[in-house]
């Protein structure tokens, strides 16, 4: 890497590191598109499957560790989830520099057609409706790969023309060259898909490592710029 290259990479990383140094809070969960927020500020977007870690890695890119857990209420499991942080209300008057939206989790093998159903349907409204969402980061758990459920995701958000990118979550749970393997495969695997970003990150929201490359790529996202 270049010097330039290298300042270039720490400014990222630094600017990056400065859009989360502040509390961050939940602003509201979303059932049904009506009750979106008018768009306002850029929103990122997390997907993935049940138990993928997407809590947990919100939680640490946030430096909060029960920030996403105030969705794991009774009543909000099937819901859009955003988050802002403090000291902004959300409002057209008072916008915050850009929001989180943490999207249910999918894959349940036994949930009943009607919730899988009203999760697409909420879903793939948002995606395609939302001028706003600059990119969806869908987690992928390094120990498993991409499975049925996550192609259908990539799918959706192909059809929808939606920027995603994947995050591999728990990367520490295996050793470095399968890290490096997988990352390969699915480099490979979505080559060809035309709304997927090329580059695939790795993360552990336990051990830290990843988080700021991927609070990085955010910034990244947020300014329409690419590297």
């Amino acid at each position: 890497m270049s010097e330039q290259a290298e300042k270039e990479e720490a400014a990222w990383l630094e600017s990056g590191r400065l859009l989360f140094a502040r509390p961050w809070t939940f602003l509201r969960g979303i059932a049904h598109m009506t009750d979106l927020p008018e768009a306002g500020p850029p929103e990122i977007a997390f997907a993935g499957r049940s138990n993928v870690g997407k809590s947990s890695l919100i939680n640490a890119l946030t430096g909060q560790k029960g920030l996403a857990r105030t969705s794991n209420t009774p009543g909000r499991t099937q819901e859009l989830n955003i988050f802002i942080p403090e000291g902004h209300s959300g409002s057209a008057s008072d916008l915050p520099p850009f929001a989180i939206v943490d999207m249910p989790g999918y894959g349940f093998a036994k949930a009943p057609k009607a919730k899988v159903d009203a999760w697409t349907r909420l879903v793939f409204a948002y995606l395609r409706g939302r001028p706003t969402l600059k990119r969806v980061y869908v987690l992928i758990d390094a120990r498993h790969g991409l499975k049925a459920n996550d192609l259908g995701v990539l799918d959706m958000m192909d059809k929808a023309a939606v920027s995603y990118q994947i995050v591999l979550t728990k990367a520490d749970k295996i050793k470095p060259p399968a890290v490096a393997r997988l990352i390969d495969e699915i480099g490979q695997a979505i080559i060809k898909r035309p709304a997927a970003y090329p580059t695939v990150l790795a993360t552990s929201s336990e051990k830290g490592s990843g988080l700021g490359e991927l609070r990085a790529a955010i910034a990244l996202a947020i300014a329409n710029r690419t590297r």
